[in-house]
C-alpha cells in the first residue's frame, strides 16, 4: 500500500482530484504521523489539528462536486512558525515573543487557505530567523534528514524537517539570507527563495524587510510551482518540455567557491558536469565588484534587524541565546549615515551585476560551502557557532543582496544542493529551467 505522507504534493493533489485520496483521511494520515514520530516535537511549534480537520473536510466537499480550488486543494502543509495565523500562537521561535496569539491569518496564509491548503501547524525555527543554521536552544532543534545529530539548516530548520521526515507534505519559510535554501539543501529538498516583494509580508513576523521574502520547501519543482501559485492565488505556470539545450548558465567564480567543504565542492562540479550533458553552456563568471555589498552585509542586516527588534531586546536580553542577541547587538552602533551608504553602493553593484549577468538564463553556485554541523558542537564551541554560521550563508546571501529570485536544487549527494539564481521577478521562468536541472541532475 502506497504510504501518502512519502508522496509529492502535486502526486497528493492530483490523485485527490480523481476521487483516489479523500482530504480527510490524507489529513489523518499526517496527524496520526506527527503523532507518532520520535522527532515532531523537535520539527513542530504546534499543531492546528482542529483547523486541519475543518480544511480538509471542506476540500472533500469541494472535490465530491468538482469545485477543486486549485491543484493542491486538500494537501495537506506546514508553516514556520513566523506566519500570523489566527488564534494560534505565533512566536517566530522566541521567548520575546512567547504568548503572542494573533487575530488574523497573513495574507499569504490566508491566500493558500483560500486555494485549498490544509494547515498542520507550526514548525520551529531559528530565533526571530537569524541564523542559518537551525540551532535554537530556547524552543527546539530539528534534526537533519541525513544526520539526526546534526542540525537541519535555517531559519526554516522544522519546515524544512516536516517535509524532509514526511510530517508534512510542503512547506512554508522564509528567506532573509539564505533561510529557506540552506535548509532545503542540507535535507535534499528544492528550496525557492522569492524576488523581494513578490509575496506579502504583512503578517509574517519581521527580520530585516528590505531582504525578508516568502518562500516555499518541497520534494520538486514542480511542487514548488504548485506552492508559489496557491501563496499568491493563482495558476502555477506550465513546466512541460522544459530543456536545458541552448541554455547559457553563468558558474559564478566570485567568493562563492572559497573555502568550499569537499563534499560540496566535489558534489557541484558533478553537478555541471551533468547539466552540461544535458545540454547547457556553462561559462565562468567574476562579477568582482560584488565583494564590496558582501562585506557591507552586516551592516545592512544588523542595522535593519536591531531598529526593528531593540526595544524587545533591550527589555528582556536574558531571554534570547546569547550568539543570536549578540548578532542583532551588532547592528546596535552602526550610524544612519553607514547604513545610508552601504545601501547607495548595494544599488550600484546591483546595475553592474544585472548588466554582467544578462547574457545569461541562470547563474549557478553551490548552495552551502559546508555540510550541516552537529548540534552539540555549536552548542560548547562558540567560535566555531559563528565561523560556521556566517559560512553556511555566504553563498545563499549573494541572491539576496543582488534581489534576485533563486533556487536550490538537491545534486543527489546528500546535504549538498546546486543553485541557480535569475532576475528579478524570473520566478516562473527560473522554475521552468529549474525542472530541466532536476531532470538532468536525477539522470546522473
Amino acid at each position: 500500500m502506497t504510504d501518502w505522507t512519502e508522496m509529492q504534493a502535486g502526486a497528493l493533489g492530483a490523485a485527490i482530484g480523481r476521487g483516489e485520496i479523500d482530504p480527510v483521511e490524507l489529513t489523518e494520515a499526517y496527524l496520526a504521523k506527527i503523532d507518532a514520530h520520535p522527532h515532531a516535537a523537535r520539527i513542530y511549534a504546534r499543531l492546528t489539528p482542529d483547523r486541519a480537520r475543518a480544511e480538509a473536510a471542506a476540500a472533500r466537499d469541494r472535490a465530491s462536486t468538482g469545485q477543486r480550488r486549485s491543484p493542491l486543494d486538500g494537501v495537506p502543509v506546514s508553516w514556520k512558525d513566523l506566519f500570523d495565523t489566527r488564534g494560534t500562537a505565533t512566536e517566530a521561535g522566541s521567548a520575546l515573543l512567547k504568548g503572542r496569539v494573533p487575530d488574523h491569518d497573513a495574507p499569504c496564509l490566508r491566500t493558500a487557505t483560500a486555494m485549498g491548503l490544509v494547515c498542520l501547524g507550526k514548525t520551529h525555527m531559528s530565533e526571530l530567523a537569524f541564523s542559518g543554521l537551525g540551532l535554537n536552544p530556547r524552543t527546539a532543534t530539528p534534526p537533519c534528514v541525513n544526520d539526526e545529530g546534526a542540525v537541519a539548516g535555517g531559519s526554516s530548520s522544522g519546515a524544512a524537517a516536516s517535509v524532509a521526515f514526511g510530517l508534512a507534505a510542503a512547506a512554508v519559510g522564509s528567506d532573509t539570507g539564505g533561510s529557506v535554501r540552506i535548509p532545503a539543501a542540507w535535507n535534499d529538498l528544492v528550496g525557492l527563495k522569492t524576488t523581494s516583494g513578490r509575496i506579502s509580508l504583512e503578517g509574517v513576523v519581521p527580520l530585516a524587510k528590505r531582504f525578508d521574502t516568502v518562500g516555499p520547501l518541497t520534494r520538486s519543482v514542480a511542487d514548488a510551482a504548485l506552492m508559489l501559485a496557491a501563496l499568491e492565488g493563482r495558476a502555477a505556470p506550465d513546466l512541460s518540455a522544459a530543456s536545458l539545450k541552448g541554455r547559457r548558465l553563468a558558474a559564478l567564480q566570485t567568493t562563492v567557491l572559497d573555502d568550499v567543504y569537499d563534499a560540496p565542492a566535489t558534489a557541484y562540479v558533478e553537478a555541471l558536469d551533468r547539466l552540461r550533458a544535458a545540454g547547457a553552456e556553462i561559462i565562468p563568471l567574476d562579477v568582482p565588484e560584488l565583494t564590496g555589498p558582501m562585506g557591507d552585509s552586516a551592516v545592512l542586516y544588523t542595522a535593519e534587524a536591531w531598529g526593528l527588534w531593540s526595544d524587545a531586546i533591550e527589555a528582556d536580553p536574558e531571554a534570547m541565546f546569547a550568539p543570536i542577541r549578540q548578532r542583532f547587538e551588532g547592528g546596535r552602533d552602526v550610524s544612519a549615515a553607514t547604513y545610508i551608504a552601504a545601501w547607495e553602493r548595494l544599488e550600484e553593484v546591483r546595475g553592474t551585476w544585472a548588466r554582467a549577468t544578462a547574457a545569461f538564463d541562470a547563474v549557478l553556485c553551490p548552495t552551502a560551502p559546508n555540510v550541516p554541523p552537529q548540534a552539540a558542537r555549536l552548542m560548547s564551541d562558540g567560535d566555531y557557532y559563528v565561523t560556521e554560521n556566517l559560512l553556511t550563508l555566504r553563498n545563499t546571501r549573494v541572491g539576496n543582496l543582488m534581489g534576485l529570485c533563486a533556487a536550490t536544487l538537491p545534486t543527489g549527494t546528500p546535504s549538498c544542493g546546486i543553485s541557480l539564481m535569475a532576475p528579478p521577478m524570473g520566478e516562473d521562468r527560473l522554475l521552468r529551467l529549474a525542472a530541466a536541472a532536476e531532470s538532468a541532475l536525477a539522470e546522473g
